[in-house]
């Protein structure tokens, strides 16, 4: 790991794996320009191996909060790794990040450092977004989350509230190549509605997951929450895996090598597979982030403008 240096202008950082490959690279500073009066400010990455040392996650924080330009950080991948080693240094964190033990986004405020888990915001809004109104009670189908990290909770966190009704998921079920994070997200879905149906699988291999898959029922959410495919190649599950009949099939990348998306886009004719990439939650996880950071309003006209320019960059 090498820290930046002292920064010399207003900095947003981004702290991931291949931050450089990022597509916010080029979407920033035009957003910054063009929607959001942040012309003065510039966006760097710092690069982690997954599951870093604990005190390369201290060393970060420390930086951040100490250095004056330095206003902030989007985490992505780590965000439950950082929590756990860098809760202390933060003089607020808010609900979701001491409910679910992750963190999104780092800020200051009143010469504060807070820390906020922003994803059960913004997986909300992408949710909203191609799920249809009503879908769980009219169709009763199941959410299959393949990972249960900080995305994978945040999603049970928005879909399984008791608030929702009726409107929920059957049954929620999670599988994990490791076994600790996948005790976690059972202890943190039951604090979240403790009546919901849930299964949780341990599957240290691919096909373990094709296994859980093939007893999916149809109308269901079925989601790659893994972070295989975009940072390391690959899907969590093998080109044999079967998908049930009529489901929404959420790929949280939108860039890598995408596997789990082109393996269900090989069924979605014959299944009738509705297929999500991770394109709109890209720009609500960023756009929620800046608007924490630089304690901004990003909400309509302006999110439209934002959302418009990824848009433009994208398709060129």
């Amino acid at each position: 790991m090498i820290l930046p240096k002292a920064a010399t202008e207003k900095t947003l950082y981004f702290i991931g794996v291949t931050t450089g490959q990022s597509s916010i690279m080029k979407v920033y500073p035009k957003w910054a320009k063009e929607a959001l009066g942040l012309e003065d400010t510039v966006i760097k990455g710092i690069d982690l191996e997954i599951h870093a040392p604990a005190d390369d996650y201290r060393k970060v924080v420390e930086f951040i909060k100490n250095d004056p330009l330095s206003m902030g950080a989007l985490v992505t991948t780590h965000k439950i790794d950082l929590y756990n080693a860098t809760k202390d240094m933060f003089e607020y964190l808010d609900p979701y990040a001491t409910m679910f033990g992750e963190l999104s986004s780092i800020s200051k405020k009143d010469g504060r450092l807070e820390g906020y888990a922003k994803d059960p915001i913004s997986s909300g809004l992408t949710l909203d977004s191609f799920v249809p109104e009503n879908y769980w009670a009219e169709k009763g189908g199941e959410l299959y989350i393949m990972g249960a990290g900080g995305s994978a909770i945040a999603i049970c966190s928005y879909l399984l509230k008791p608030e929702n009704g009726s409107n929920i998921p059957s049954k929620v079920i999670v599988s994990n190549r490791s076994l600790p994070r996948l005790e976690e997200i059972e202890r943190i879905v039951k604090e979240i509605n403790p009546n919901v149906p849930a299964e949780y699988h341990l599957c240290p291999e691919f096909i373990d997951n094709d296994k859980v898959l093939e007893k999916v029922k149809p109308h269901s959410l079925i989601i790659n929450a893994t972070g295989l495919g975009k940072d390391r190649p690959g899907s969590p599950l093998t080109d044999a895996c079967i998908y049930p009949k009529d489901c929404l099939v959420w790929e949280l990348n939108y860039r890598g090598d995408l596997t789990f998306m082109k393996q269900a886009q090989e069924q979605a004719k014959e299944k009738n597979l509705y297929i999500e990439d991770g394109w709109t939650y890209f720009i609500h996880g960023w756009t929620q982030v800046i608007a924490e950071v630089f304690h901004i309003n990003i909400t309509g006209k302006i999110f439209d403008n934002c959302e418009k320019i990824a848009r433009d960059i994208r398709d060129n």
